[in-house]
């Protein structure tokens, strides 16, 4: 059985492999600038999380430390992409980490923990995110967090 055609968005073409290039040898700064990224204040960016979703962290991280054993350093990263989710969104996670990565953070976190359940695709800071920005611009944003599409600095915040 052959699996079925990707289909293209015509509205959303893939970047072209000169376009990566040039935004690779880009500083962050001349980045945003060449993608007419936004830019908002700091009181647009914050976070108000409701006193439930508080509570809630506040219950996972604490279960999470309480059951770990292992390497400290990847509670303390599991710990860092619950505290980062309201802020950037799960889309953001998924571009900055590996599927992979993401099911072992869960895991660390508590079996019933899911990210996407968690966190809004978007936060108040993802329009930062060069990543998703470009995802959202150029193509599937499943490609480009799969790896099918390697943009680059998308692992970094304008």
């Amino acid at each position: 059985m052959t699996p079925p055609a990707i289909r293209k968005d015509p509205d959303k073409p893939e970047p072209s492999p000169g376009f990566l290039k040039r935004l690779e040898n880009l500083t962050t700064e001349a980045a945003a600038k060449a993608l007419d990224m936004p830019h908002k204040s700091k009181a647009a960016i914050r976070v108000n999380r409701t006193p439930e979703q508080e509570a809630q962290l506040r219950e996972i991280e604490m279960h999470a430390v309480a059951e770990f054993e292992g390497d400290l350093t990847q509670l303390e990263a599991a710990l860092g992409m619950l505290r980062m989710g309201h802020h950037f969104g799960w889309r953001v996670l998924y571009l900055i980490h590996t599927k992979q990565t993401i099911r072992n953070y869960e895991q660390i976190l508590g079996d019933d923990v899911k990210i996407r359940d968690i966190f809004d695709p978007t936060g108040p800071s993802s329009y930062r995110s060069f990543g998703l920005n470009l995802a959202q611009r150029f193509s599937n944003f499943w490609k480009v967090a799969g790896g099918t599409i390697k943009i680059p600095k998308r692992r970094e915040a304008a």
